[in-house]
């Protein structure tokens, strides 16, 4: 685990260095088409159920209610002007990356879920998935993202919990790359 996170705190800060121009051009982006804070600061579930500050950018309207987008009904009339854009293309992740430098997050793991998420932390604390450093992609991701159901995204994540390793997770975040640039697996 100390190699991961080690991989984790380099590839976090290299990246993060490649991506502030961009990064900047986003926030400013936002500014000029949104009224609101360029982050999104969401309180999500991480290792042993502990709760932590995930930054976003912001892709939703301000007072959008503080709920998984599936649950909104019409969640497009919430987006901002380049919100859509932003999930589409994944770049709304981008500010992860400071999570993941922290080390409250890594590269590969389940996906953090909400605070209010109650079914979703139940279920990967019945299985012993919140023993895992919550991932900016994992392998729930990779094999299909918004469209499973919170039970079989569990199953996926005990799975990579029985059968992580180092190239595991070289598959899950290369598959993860072919899926963000054909945009798949995303709904809102």
């Amino acid at each position: 685990m100390i190699m991961k996170r080690l991989f984790d705190f380099i590839m976090s800060l290299f990246l993060l260095i490649i991506s502030s121009i961009p990064m900047l051009t986003i926030a400013l982006l936002m500014k000029a088409t949104s009224r609101g804070p360029v982050l999104y600061w969401s309180d999500r579930v991480g290792k042993g159920n502990t709760i932590f500050k995930m930054p976003k950018f912001r892709t939703m309207k301000i007072n959008t209610p503080a709920v998984a987008t599936h649950l909104l009904k019409n969640p497009d009339r919430y987006l901002t002007p380049i919100g859509k854009f932003l999930r589409k293309s994944s770049l709304d992740e981008l500010p992860q990356l400071f999570s993941i430098l922290k080390g409250d997050m890594s590269f590969v793991g389940p996906r953090p879920a909400l605070f209010n998420q109650d079914d979703l932390i139940e279920f990967r604390t019945q299985k012993g998935v919140h023993v895992l450093s919550p991932g900016l992609t994992g392998w729930a991701q990779i094999n299909g993202r918004d469209e499973i159901p919170i039970p079989v995204k569990v199953d996926f994540d005990e799975y990579y919990l029985k059968h992580r390793s180092f190239l595991l997770d070289m598959k899950i975040l290369l598959m993860t790359l072919f899926k963000v640039l054909r945009s798949e697996g995303i709904k809102h």
